[in-house]
C-alpha cells in the first residue's frame, strides 16, 4: 500500500518573516555588524543560522556596539523602544511586519479621552506588547473568548466611550469570528479593523483542511512560535495524530512508516530547508519499506511537495543574451533561465536592452521551472516590486512626498511606477479639479503621495493621492498670496472656467474674476472672444473683498486704451481712413481706430443738401476724413468728409427756400 503526502503550498516563511531575514543578510552582505533586539523570529533554528554569519541577539539597547547595527525583530516594539534608541543615537533597521505596523498605527490613532480598544492576542507575546506600546488609550486584552467574557462587563460601563478592536496577526481565525460577534452583539457601535495578516488565514485553512484528510500530520516550527502554535492546535482539532516538529530529527519515524495519508505544514518562521529536510527523511524513511514502485510513487508525490518550495526562490543570474521578446541568464543551474520581456520592468513601454545589457548581474526569482524543456522562467520585475513594496510600506507612515512619472492612465484613474511598484492614483485622487483629462497626465512628472499599502495573500496594492500634494502646495500658496497680495500688484495666472460675465483665473491657490468689461476696450458679448480656458494671462489686482475673500481683476492694458492712443497718434486736424459702421438719420458712424467711433454729422457728409446719409454713404465703405473735434471727457469724436474737399468746394449746404419747403 503507497504512502500519500500533502504539503501545504502556503508552508515556510511568510512576507514579513522573509523581509525580516532578508534584511539581515543584506546588511551581513555589506560586512556591517549587526545584532538584533531578541530573536529576529520565532525560529531558534534560523537565529542560530544568523548567528553563526555574524548577527547577534541583544537584549536591551545598552548591549548595542558602538560600530553595531540594531534590526528590530519582525513582531514590532512599544513606541518608547524606537524614541529611546532615537535619543541614544543608535544605528538601527526597522524590520518589523508591515501588517503590524499597521496595527501600530490604528492604536496609535486612538482617542485618549473617547476611545478604549480591545487587543485580541496573547498579551505575553512580543508582537501583543508591541501593540500595547503604541496605544494611545485605555486597552484590554484577550486570547480566547472566555477572556474576553470577563472583561466585556468592564468595557460596557464604559458608556461614552467608542469601542475598537484589532487582533494579533497569527490569532486563531475560528477564536475571532466568535469573539467579534459577541463584541458586535453587546457593543453594536464598535469599530473592528481586520488586522490579522491574510497569509495567516489562507495558512490557517489550508492546514485545517489538510488534516482532516491526513491519518498523521506534522506541523513544522518554533514551540515559542505563536502562529505555529496555532497551527497545531488546528490540525490537532481534525487529525489526533498530529506532530509538532522543529526539526527532522523529532520525527518520530515508526509513525512515518504506519501512516498512509501524510500531511505537512509549517509555521510562518520556519525556513525552507528546514521543511526539505523534514520531507526527505520522510522519503528516506518511506523507500526503506517499500517496493520500487512505491519508491517511485512516493518520489513524485515528494516532487511535487518540494515544487512550492523551490518557486518564489530568490537567485543570482548573468545575463548572456537579449532579444526583443526575452532575455536569457544564467543561474548556475543545468537549466536555461530566461526572462520574458513582460517580466523585466513594471514600464511596458521600456526595450530589454533599456534595462539590462549582456554580462549584467542581476537578482531574480523563480516563477516557474521546466525540468522537460530544461528551463526556468524567472522575473527581475518582481523582485524589484518585492524591494520597492518595502520601501513604500515606510513612505505610509512618513507620508513622505514622492516623485515619479505616469506611465498610462486607466479606468478609473492613472498609474505611476514608483521603485519597480505599479501604484494606482485614483481619478478622484490624480488632479485638483474633476475637469482635468486624465490622459493629459500621461509622461508628467508628479508628485504624490501614498495613502494605502496593503496585501491580501500573493495581491499586493498601492494607492497614492496626487491631489493631497496639490491642496497642501495650494494652501501653501494661499496663505503667501493673502500676505502679499494688494491692489495694483500684478500677477500671472491661468484662465480655469469662463461664464456670461467673465472670466476666472487661479493665480495659485486663489482665484480671482476678470469682469467682461475689463477684457477688452471694444465690446465684446462673450469672455471666450479674448481668452480661453487653459490660456496664461497677465493681470492686476482692481479691488479686494477682505470680508468674503473675493478679488476683481483688470486684464486690459493702459498702453492699449483706445483713447490714450487716439489722444496721442491721432490729435484734431489728423486726416484718416475710416470704416462706416452704422448709419442714422443725422449722419454716419465711422470706425477711426478698434474701440472708437467718430460721427460724421450729415452736414459734414458732402457740400450739398442731402436728404439722408443713406443716399451717400453705405455701410463697410471706406472714406477719408478730418478729425475736427475731441471730447475725452465725453467720449466723442467729430469727423467731416467735406473739410477735406477743395476749399473752393467747402462752402457750407445753403438752406432751402421757405416756399420750397412748404411745398
Amino acid at each position: 500500500m503507497n504512502a500519500s503526502l500533502k504539503t501545504a503550498d502556503s508552508a515556510g516563511f511568510c512576507f514579513g518573516v522573509s523581509r525580516a531575514v532578508d534584511m539581515v543578510n543584506d546588511l551581513l552582505s555589506e560586512g556591517k555588524r549587526v545584532c538584533t533586539l531578541g530573536p529576529i523570529i520565532h525560529n531558534m533554528e534560523m537565529v542560530e543560522e544568523l548567528r553563526q554569519k555574524g548577527c547577534r541577539p541583544v537584549e536591551s539597547a545598552g548591549e548595542v556596539g558602538a560600530d553595531e547595527i540594531l534590526v528590530i525583530r519582525s513582531h514590532g516594539v512599544p513606541k518608547a523602544v524606537i524614541d529611546g534608541l532615537t535619543e541614544k543615537g543608535i544605528t538601527f533597521r526597522d524590520a518589523t511586519c508591515p501588517f503590524v505596523k499597521k496595527i501600530h498605527r490604528i492604536v496609535a490613532q486612538t482617542d485618549p479621552e473617547n476611545d478604549v480598544m480591545l487587543i485580541a492576542g496573547n498579551s505575553r507575546h512580543p508582537e501583543v506588547q508591541g501593540i500595547i506600546g503604541n496605544c494611545s488609550c485605555e486597552y484590554f486584552t484577550f486570547n480566547n473568548e472566555a477572556e474576553l467574557d470577563d472583561i466585556l462587563p468592564i468595557v460596557l460601563q464604559k458608556k461614552n466611550k467608542q469601542v475598537k478592536m484589532v487582533a494579533q496577526t497569527t490569532f486563531d481565525t475560528k477564536e475571532l469570528k466568535k469573539s467579534v460577534k459577541k463584541i458586535k452583539k453587546l457593543c453594536t457601535n464598535a469599530k473592528i479593523f481586520d488586522t490579522i495578516c491574510n497569509a495567516t488565514s489562507v495558512r490557517q485553512s489550508e492546514a485545517d483542511a489538510i488534516a482532516a484528510q491526513s491519518d498523521f500530520m506534522v506541523v513544522i516550527g518554533d514551540r515559542h512560535s505563536s502562529n505555529t502554535g496555532k497551527l497545531f492546535d488546528i490540525c490537532q482539532r481534525r487529525c489526533p495524530g498530529t506532530v509538532l516538529i522543529e526539526t527532522a530529527a523529532e520525527l518520530d519515524l515508526e509513525q512515518v512508516r504506519a501512516a498512509r495519508r501524510i500531511g505537512v505544514t509549517a509555521g510562518a518562521s520556519t525556513p525552507a530547508r528546514i521543511i526539505k529536510e523534514v520531507l526527505d527523511t520522510m522519503s528516506e524513511e518511506i523507500k526503506s519499506g517499500e517496493t520500487t514502485n512505491s519508491e517511485e510513487s512516493f518520489e513524485e508525490l515528494l516532487e511535487e511537495s518540494l515544487k512550492n518550495l523551490n518557486t518564489n526562490e530568490r537567485v543570482m543570474g548573468t545575463v548572456i543574451s537579449i532579444a526583443p521578446n526575452e532575455v536569457q541568464v544564467d543561474v548556475g543551474r543545468k537549466q536555461t533561465g530566461f526572462i520574458p520581456a513582460g517580466e523585466l520592468s513594471n514600464d511596458p513601454s521600456v526595450k530589454p536592452e533599456d534595462v539590462v545589457k549582456v554580462g549584467d548581474q542581476i537578482e531574480l526569482l523563480i516563477m516557474k521551472t521546466n525540468d522537460q524543456e530544461g528551463t526556468i522562467m524567472l522575473s527581475k520585475r518582481r523582485v524589484d516590486a518585492q524591494k520597492g513594496w518595502e520601501e513604500l510600506q515606510e513612505k505610509v507612515d512618513s507620508q513622505e512626498i514622492l516623485s515619479s512619472k505616469v506611465t498610462e492612465a486607466v479606468k478609473g484613474g492613472v498609474i505611476v511606477i514608483y521603485n519597480g511598484v505599479r501604484v494606482f492614483i485614483p481619478a478622484s485622487q490624480a488632479t485638483a479639479t474633476r475637469d482635468e483629462k486624465l490622459e493629459d497626465l500621461v509622461g508628467q512628472e508628479v508628485n504624490f503621495r501614498l495613502i494605502e499599502v496593503s496585501q491580501r495573500g500573493r495581491y499586493k496594492r498601492a494607492i497614492g493621492s496626487i491631489r493631497s500634494v496639490l491642496k497642501e502646495q495650494r494652501a501653501a500658496q494661499r496663505e503667501e498670496f493673502w500676505k502679499n497680495c494688494e491692489i495694483g500688484k500684478r500677477y500671472t495666472g491661468v484662465v480655469k472656467s469662463l461664464t456670461s460675465y467673465g472670466a476666472f483665473v487661479d493665480l495659485g491657490g486663489v482665484f480671482g474674476m476678470i469682469h467682461i468689461s475689463e477684457l477688452s476696450w471694444t465690446h465684446i458679448k462673450h469672455p471666450s472672444e479674448v481668452v480661453n480656458v487653459g490660456d496664461t494671462v497677465e493681470v492686476y489686482v482692481k479691488d479686494i473683498n477682505e470680508e468674503t475673500k473675493k478679488i476683481s481683476l483688470g486684464f486690459k492694458n493702459a498702453d492699449d486704451n483706445p483713447w490714450a492712443i487716439l489722444k496721442r497718434d491721432y490729435p484734431e486736424g489728423t486726416v484718416v481712413t475710416a470704416k462706416i459702421v452704422g448709419l442714422t438719420d443725422f449722419g454716419a458712424f465711422a470706425n477711426i481706430i478698434p474701440g472708437i467711433d467718430g460721427l460724421i454729422h450729415i452736414s459734414q457728409i458732402a457740400n450739398k443738401r442731402i436728404e439722408k446719409p443713406a443716399d451717400v454713404l453705405s455701410v463697410g465703405e471706406e472714406v477719408e476724413v478730418k478729425i475736427t473735434a475731441i471730447d475725452f471727457d465725453k467720449k466723442r469724436v467729430s469727423l467731416s468728409m467735406r473739410a477735406l474737399l477743395p476749399e473752393d468746394e467747402q462752402a457750407p449746404v445753403k438752406a432751402a427756400p421757405a416756399e420750397e419747403e412748404a411745398e
